[in-house]
């Protein structure tokens, strides 16, 4: 898509600090990073969202960073790990370009990701499970 700043990066447009590119994806240090050596991973193929992806590439995708996680943990030596990944404007998607965020997290760094927990009855909680077990033909 022309006007798409992930696919510009990806068709070398604009300048990234690229890790890593093979056939279908782009690792890229995040140029606005929450942590040190935050990563983006983007599919080659311009895909908007998890609502349009197709189940393969997805996997493809989440099984190169379970490969990528372990090596920057181990370059980089911190604690743990957030795999964030959006979907759409309500969910915090600034870019509409599918892609995981893989963000490194020391001990008493700044990063939230969080929310607030809801506080559901047994019964609404067996409502929402009805609805989706009635929904899922996979």
């Amino acid at each position: 898509m022309s006007d798409c700043i992930f696919c510009k990066i990806i068709n070398g447009d604009i300048p990234s600090a690229t890790i890593y590119e093979n056939d279908e994806f782009k690792a890229i240090l995040d140029r606005f990073p929450a942590n040190k050596c935050h990563v983006l991973i983007i599919p080659k193929k311009h895909v908007e969202n998890i609502f349009s992806i197709e189940p393969k590439l997805a996997g493809r995708l989440f099984e190169f960073a379970a490969k990528l996680a372990p090596i920057m943990k181990k370059t980089f030596g911190f604690d743990n790990m957030n795999v964030v990944q959006n979907n759409g404007v309500i969910a915090g998607q600034t870019v509409n370009h599918f892609h995981i965020h893989l963000i490194p997290r020391y001990e008493n760094d700044s990063v939230n990701v969080s929310w607030k927990q809801l506080e559901l009855t047994d019964e609404q909680i067996e409502q929402t499970r009805n609805a989706l077990e009635e929904s899922i033909n996979l």
